[in-house]
């Protein structure tokens, strides 16, 4: 598998990856209005009323979700599967002794033919030290040394 096509697969894994975020997201948002509006119809008293307010918290917290979700996946679709880069950046695949990573978002382990890589945020710890690094360079990360093999 070339380096396009493995970047290529990584790309759609992650993509898949946050839009179930999203759908979850919209769900459980949706379903907490839904629950918000039934306790609306209650005149029960502030018990209820607690309730309704506990209920649309949940609701606004979904909603907070959804949009980081959204805006994650407008990331994801800015970046070019076909840009080959010199030194670790966001969209980039990073072959090390230790593992191989996209740098991306947090994802976890994905895989592309039969090679796994780990999807990992640009501002995941082992990314930051790995930012603007090339082939050849040594970082540490938890006191440990982690040669880069390899950036595409």
């Amino acid at each position: 598998m070339d380096k396009i096509a493995i970047k290529k697969e990584l790309l759609e894994h992650c993509l898949e990856f946050i839009s179930q975020r999203i759908d979850v997201a919209q769900k459980a948002m949706d379903d907490a209005q839904e629950s918000a509006n039934e306790e609306g119809k209650s005149s029960m008293g502030d018990k209820y009323e607690t309730s309704k307010s506990r209920l649309q918290e949940q609701r606004n917290q979904n909603a907070r979700q959804l949009s980081e979700a959204i805006n994650v996946r407008l990331v994801l679709n800015l970046l070019d599967p076909e840009k080959e880069y010199d030194a670790v950046a966001l969209g980039s695949v990073v072959i090390t002794k230790l593992a191989n990573y996209f740098i991306s978002i947090s994802a976890g382990r994905i895989y592309a033919g039969d090679q796994k890589f780990y999807a990992i945020a640009r501002d995941a710890p082992l990314a930051k030290t790995m930012l603007g690094k090339q082939a050849g360079d040594v970082v540490y990360f938890n006191d440990k040394p982690v040669e880069i093999l390899e950036v595409y």
